[in-house]
């Protein structure tokens, strides 16, 4: 009140109550959102006499009751708007917020910490947190491997049920929509039945990219091509070439192209012009014709790739790189191979991010387990498990990451969809035969057969990784929770020939992807005779940057030998015609 008893705040507008405009915007709004969500419900409806919308629908992992809740909390959004707004303004708790709070990018808006209310929701979610996390690392009674699986599940919860993960209780997410009077909030939920449709949560717009047109565009041709797989070469740049031509075996689970993103980022286009001759297998997508592939045929189908290449280009052997999944079948090849005396087939080998010995393979060993197997097998029953599951699987390692990032930004704050390739690349998922998939979980992760001399066979020949002499170039991402660092140095114990190990910054693909133009990250050598990861570490010493310039220079120490471009180097010169312009038919199946 003033000295004249007049209401000083009487024409002061007050920011969270709304003007008749206002609400009325506000009505369309909601009444906008009750139809795309009629819509969406009929639409779930009319699929209802399909097979697909059953219980093999995908789209049942982003409705587990974890999500659900978190739907349910949104959809009550809709129905206080304009109310919440109005109260939110009288809220006054007696609290002080904290001025030390840890950095946690969920809660980087100023009003989780300036805010009384918000920093009390934090503080409390905080501490519930943190109960929740000693109780399970503390409790009796379990063996390792059932401890490992309660704490991955606390922190997903944990994660899942983060105030930041909810509109009602998200600072920016409320300020977002007042400031565009609910539009933000009518986005994100078009996003977010979407995404809810196609059973997959987007990390980018899917009409951004098309391979062949803006993402895995290096010139080449499809040069040959079976049931499982198609060879693309690549036309050379250079006026000479390596005579030993290189063949990359990128991982089944995924699409060959995160070798290949752009000009700017490619692997195979960066090899090519250091004078390579470079041949990609894509693999092709599961269907139900495939229900019988297992590990002898992904086998069969790298020794037919090293072949057909040899006998293109009429030399004795090849160089290789296996990435991922891709390189742990290429090392059962190579000890197949070695076994049979045909070892020399291979000139060198290189491994991406691979692991042969599954003791140390972090995350991903708590999905081996007979519940999960059981599960996948029902999630199969068409012969082959659909990608979106296995995307899923991955995502949820890095939940807050992956999954809740995208939740608050995609469907809460109505965010636009970043141009981002390799994100699209991550989303462009690839089925896998169940039988194959069934087979790696249980002798590989589960029992670790492959590091068992005799104890698995390739082709109907034993296999033992000790017979492998192959020169091998190691490399593994510092940050990697697919292929853990650890996991992937025991390599270094259980091949035979001359070892050089790489330890790059980054993780799993970024660490692989890591141009030299781009200037990004690190990595380390050291002494390749040492006895343990951490010796290694020991003595390693750093190179900023890019690791591909080290690693070319380890391909030439191999053989520096050149040819001339010509004839069979060029895509469809010689006996293989082209049987189309790259990157072919098989990466763009679904």
């Amino acid at each position: 009140m003033s000295d004249t008893g007049k209401d000083d705040t009487s024409d002061t507008p007050n920011p969270f109550l709304p003007s008749p405009e206002d609400i009325q915007h506000w009505t369309s709004v909601m009444g906008r959102a009750q139809q795309m969500m009629l819509e969406y419900a009929l639409g779930q409806a009319n699929q209802g006499n399909s097979a697909a919308a059953g219980l093999f629908d995908p789209a049942s992992w982003l409705q587990n009751p974890t999500t659900q809740a978190w739907a349910e909390q949104s959809t009550k959004m809709w129905e206080q708007g304009a109310r919440f707004w109005t109260s939110l303004a009288t809220l006054q708790p007696p609290f002080a917020p904290a001025a030390d709070a840890p950095k946690d990018k969920r809660f980087a808006d100023p009003d989780w910490t300036a805010n009384p209310v918000f920093a009390l929701i934090r503080q409390t979610y905080g501490l519930l947190t943190e109960q929740l996390l000693t109780t399970t690392r503390t409790m009796a009674g379990l063996d390792d491997h059932a401890r490992a699986k309660m704490e991955f599940a606390a922190r997903n919860m944990a994660e899942a049920l983060s105030p930041s993960n909810l509109a009602i209780t998200n600072p920016e997410v409320i300020k977002r929509a007042v400031e565009t009077r609910g539009e933000s909030l009518l986005k994100g939920l078009k996003h977010m039945l979407t995404d809810l449709s196609r059973g997959q949560l987007s990390h980018v717009d899917p009409d951004a990219f098309e391979v062949g047109v803006n993402i895995a565009t290096t010139p080449g041709k499809v040069i040959h091509e079976t049931d499982l797989y198609q060879l693309i070469q690549y036309e050379p740049t250079t006026k000479d070439v390596f005579t030993v031509p290189l063949v990359i075996f990128p991982p089944w689970i995924n699409r060959f192209y995160i070798l290949d993103l752009n000009p700017a980022k490619s692997f195979v286009a960066w090899a090519v012009e250091q004078g390579l001759t470079v041949f990609m297998v894509s693999w092709k997508s599961a269907d139900t014709s495939m229900s019988e592939i297992v590990w002898d045929d992904y086998i069969a189908s790298q020794v037919d790739a090293i072949d057909t290449v040899r006998e293109l280009l009429d030399v004795p052997h090849v160089h290789s790189i296996g990435y991922c999944v891709a390189g742990t079948t290429l090392a059962a090849t190579l000890a197949m191979l070695a076994a049979r005396g045909e070892g020399d087939k291979v000139k060198s080998v290189t491994f991406f991010t691979a692991q042969v010995d599954f003791e140390l393979a972090g995350d991903l060993k708590m999905f081996v387990d007979d519940s999960y197997l059981a599960l996948l097998q029902q999630l199969s029953a068409g012969g082959f498990l659909d990608g979106r599951y296995m995307a899923a699987t991955f995502n949820s390692l890095r939940g807050r990451d992956l999954i809740w990032n995208y939740v608050v930004g995609n469907y809460l704050l109505g965010n636009d969809y970043p141009p981002f390739d390799l994100l699209y690349w991550n989303g462009d998922v690839t089925n896998l035969p169940a039988k194959w998939h069934r087979q790696y979980l249980i002798d590989l992760y589960r029992d670790n057969r492959m590091v068992i001399p005799n104890s698995l066979s390739a082709m109907g020949t034993p296999i033992d990784l000790k017979k492998i002499e192959t020169p091998a170039y190691i490399q593994a991402g510092r940050e990697d929770h697919i292929a853990p660092l650890a996991s992937v140095w025991r390599l270094m114990d259980h091949l035979s020939g001359p070892k050089t190990f790489l330890l790059a910054g980054s993780g799993h693909i970024a660490g692989v992807v890591n141009p030299p133009a781009a200037g990004k990250y690190q990595y380390w050598t050291g002494d390749n005779d040492a006895a343990t990861l951490d010796d290694f570490i020991a003595s390693a010493t750093e190179t900023k940057g890019s690791w591909w310039p080290h690693w070319i220079g380890w391909i030439s120490e191999q053989d520096s030998a050149k040819t001339a471009a010509k004839g069979a180097r060029i895509p469809g010169k010689g006996a293989k015609k082209a049987i189309e312009d790259a990157p072919g038919r098989y990466v763009k199946q679904r």
